[in-house]
């Protein structure tokens, strides 16, 4: 997939609207808005997005049925916002086919990581210009592989897409349940734990780089891909 990726924000409150494009377009996304379900999938229809962000409340025509209309066309990413929070909302998105889920209020930075999660799921190629290279660890999407001084580092596809994520958003703390919802998907109902689990694995695997970069652990929050400032 090649850039601008076309975005269509279907959401009928201004601020939310506002927010996301100011993270977007930093992003380098091309973004369109639609303020009701019913102009939301006019707007689908004439200009062919390549990811849609979904609220469920809005006039005219709720998001479930816009969701359910554009889904009846292709099968492009959808990622759904709601001021709820109830297992019901979860349920549905996923039976008419929304990729992920968010709850208001939310951070935007991890809007545009779920964005980019959804998409590397979604488009092999999405990540073909987004590879990641530090001192002596690269991170190859295109081929799904890691090399750490130039050794081809075997990691599964769940704990390099862990990997990637962190190293992606360096210095950012994520908690164990915005990391379970990223990668494992909102309908994860597995343990946290999980998430340690496969940092511990991907830790042996590549080792520790004390000077320049660390996967740390933040107590009793999450975790975060620490890059340091050589002087």
């Amino acid at each position: 997939m090649k850039y601008p990726i076309k975005v269509l924000i279907i959401e009928d409150d201004p601020n939310i609207c506002n927010l996301l494009e100011l993270y977007l377009e930093k992003e380098g996304y091309n973004v369109l808005f639609a303020d009701d379900g019913e102009v939301g999938l006019e707007r689908y229809y004439d200009i062919n997005p390549d990811f849609v962000i979904l609220d469920i409340m809005l006039p005219v025509m709720d998001g479930w049925s816009v969701c359910r209309e554009i889904r009846k066309d292709r099968n492009i990413p959808i990622l759904m916002i709601t001021g709820k929070g109830e297992s019901y909302d979860r349920i549905k998105g996923l039976e008419l086919g929304a990729d992920d889920y968010v709850v208001k209020p939310f951070d935007p930075k991890e809007v545009i990581a779920r964005i980019k999660a959804i998409l590397r799921r979604t488009n092999p190629h999405f990540d073909s210009k987004d590879n990641i290279d530090l001192t002596d660890f690269t991170i190859n999407m295109m081929e799904y592989k890691v090399f750490r001084k130039g050794k081809d580092i075997n990691l599964p596809p769940r704990e390099l897409e862990l990997l990637y994520f962190l190293v992606s958003q360096p210095n950012q703390v994520f908690t164990r349940q915005q990391l379970l919802d990223s990668i494992w998907g909102y309908d994860f109902d597995g343990d946290s734990r999980t998430v340690d689990v496969h940092i511990k694995r991907i830790r042996e695997k590549i080792g520790e780089e004390i000077h320049h970069w660390s996967l740390k652990t933040i107590r009793g929050v999450g975790y975060k891909f620490e890059v340091k400032t050589i002087d």
